[in-house]
Formats: structure tokens, sequence, C-alpha cells
């Protein structure tokens, strides 16, 4: 008799904060992709912090018997934590379980759907792109690539007919928000937003938001965004693609 073949558990992991605001964002995001994808099971692990630890969640699986997992780093850019934290945890996962690591959620033309998402919900219009500059304000890294990744997302969104739009850290890289938000108002932008590229409220964000004080806009964080959601989706089924094909599916 045929089987259907079982889809991979779709492992979120996140990075984890001491900020209680991080682990309450990183779950909204996951129940909105279970409300896409009805059937589909997803768990939630965190790289510190927060519990469960992603090794944890792991182990429960191969407990449980689950042979076939795809992990997906909850980040926006390919950096340290996708590199280096994420393989080592998976490396460490019980033997028996078939892991694929899904790619990093950035680049994606849906994230800068969220973008514009959060910067109309905190008050501007389509009708006001031209006339406004935005700084596209990010964590920060000490990864060249990571860094190299957000400068060409901020000229392809320039591209879509924003006044400007300028490049910002919170951390390791400059120029630093407050930085981007004066060389906007210099450029002789009528208004000036900071769209933070960033998952989920916590420490840098926050910083991220101090920046933004001589700023006309502050959007919030892209968290449970139903872009963000898609793109989980997507990079799931980009990474369970060679799982089926092995199955015959």
């Amino acid at each position: 008799m045929y089987r259907k073949p079982v889809r991979p558990v779709l492992v979120v992991i996140a990075h984890g904060s001491r900020d209680p605001r991080h682990a309450a964002t990183v779950h909204a995001l996951v129940r909105r992709v279970r409300s896409l994808r009805p059937g589909l099971r997803v768990e939630t692990g965190f790289l510190d912090f927060n519990v469960p630890s992603a090794h944890g969640v792991l182990e429960s699986l191969a407990a449980e018997g689950v042979r076939d997992v795809v992990a997906l780093p909850l980040l926006l850019t390919r950096a340290f934590h996708a590199k280096a934290d994420i393989p080592a945890v998976l490396r460490e996962a019980p033997s028996m379980l078939r892991i694929r690591q899904a790619e990093v959620l950035g680049p994606s033309p849906l994230l800068l759907s969220a973008l514009e998402r959060r910067l109309y919900e905190a008050g501007l219009a389509p009708a006001d792109k031209s006339s406004t500059g935005v700084v596209l304000a990010s964590a920060g890294s000490s990864d060249p690539e990571a860094i190299a990744v957000i400068t060409r997302l901020a000229r392809e969104w320039r591209g879509t007919g924003w006044c400007a739009v300028r490049p910002a850290f919170a951390s390791a890289s400059l120029p630093r928000t407050e930085d981007a938000v004066r060389e906007l108002r210099e450029l002789g932008c009528a208004r000036v937003a900071v769209a933070p590229y960033v998952l989920a409220p916590g420490h840098l964000p926050d910083r991220i938001a101090r920046g933004a004080a001589q700023a006309d806009v502050l959007a919030e964080a892209l968290g449970p965004a139903p872009e963000v959601a898609r793109v989980l989706l997507e990079r799931y089924d980009a990474a369970r693609t060679p799982a089926l094909a092995a199955l015959g599916a």
C-alpha cells in the first residue's frame, strides 16, 4: 500500500534574548506559519536565554520517533550564528535525525514588502514614497557578507521609488541610525522614516529606536508579518525538496 511521505518537522531556531518581547514575537510568528500551513508540525528552539533550547527540541523529536527535520535559522542574514552556532547545534543532534538546514530568511522581495507594510502601519502612505528618505536599520554584524547584503538591499529598495534609502547598523558597523537620519535630512528629503530590519524587539532594536529620535516615522520590527511567515515556508519547501525526491514524492 502506498503511503504518502511524512513531511519533515520544521524546527525554527531563534537566537533568544533576555527581553521577553523577543520570545513572544517569535512564538507569534510561528503561530502565523502554522496558520498558513495547517498540518505542518512546527517547533521552536532557542540558541540562548529562552527555553526550550534548540538542542532540547531535537532530542525530544528523536525520542518521539521523528526522523526528518528541516532546521530553519530565524535570521535575516547569513552571519556567525548561521555559519557556526546553528551548525554546531545540529552536529550534536541525535544521530537518528536526518536534518537539513534551511537558508536564512534574507534577502527576499517579501521582506521588502514586510518593511513597507510596517512603514505604512506607522503612518506613511504609498503617496509619500518619493518624498521620504528611509533608514534601513539592521542589528549589524562583523561579517562582511552580512553587511554587503544590507547595503545591497538598501540600494535595491531605493529603486522602488523612495527619495533615498540608507543602511544603518546598531552594532559592529557604521553608520549608526542617527547618522543616517541626519544624512537624509541634509539630502533634503521632506520626511525621514526608520525601518528596523529586525525580526523581534530587544536590546539592539531598542538602540535603533533611540537613534530614530529625530526621524518622523519609526516602524515596528518585522515580527509576525504575513510576508515573513511566507518566507519561512519558502525556505522550508526549498530545504525539503531533496528529501521528497529521495522518497519518490
